[in-house]
């Protein structure tokens, strides 16, 4: 019965990750992989859930974006070429960092990301 529980509490952050993930088009990785790090998944583990996550949330979003007409097919098709060959060299990259190193090099990138967007004009 607590595995219910924990899917229920995974499902309810999940509508919080797919308001953030589409109001912002971060993904929802910024909010899903600290969440499994606090959940003690090791780094590895954490990104590959939150990408399954991603993957859902991805396409629930762009059929609202879509309703919207706020897709541009041809530049997201290719910025996915482009990630498609990302993809597979990102987690080898992964596989050689340890969860705390990686809790150290996520929180950076998130922190830079933050100071860019305050301080940009």
């Amino acid at each position: 019965m607590a595995g219910y529980g924990l899917y229920a509490m995974l499902a309810a952050f999940g509508v919080l990750v797919g308001v953030g993930a589409s109001f912002s088009g971060l993904g929802g990785g910024f909010l899903i992989v600290p969440l499994l790090l606090f959940m003690k998944y090791e780094a590895q583990q954490a990104v590959g859930t939150s990408f399954m996550a991603i993957l859902v949330i991805s396409f629930s979003a762009i059929i609202a974006h879509n309703k919207l007409s706020n897709v541009d097919y041809v530049a997201g098709i290719m910025l996915g070429i482009g990630g498609i060959i990302g993809a597979q060299i990102g987690p080898r990259l992964l596989e050689g960092v340890s969860t705390a190193s990686f809790k150290k090099i996520f929180a950076g990138i998130l922190v830079g990301l933050a100071a860019y967007l305050f301080f940009q004009k």
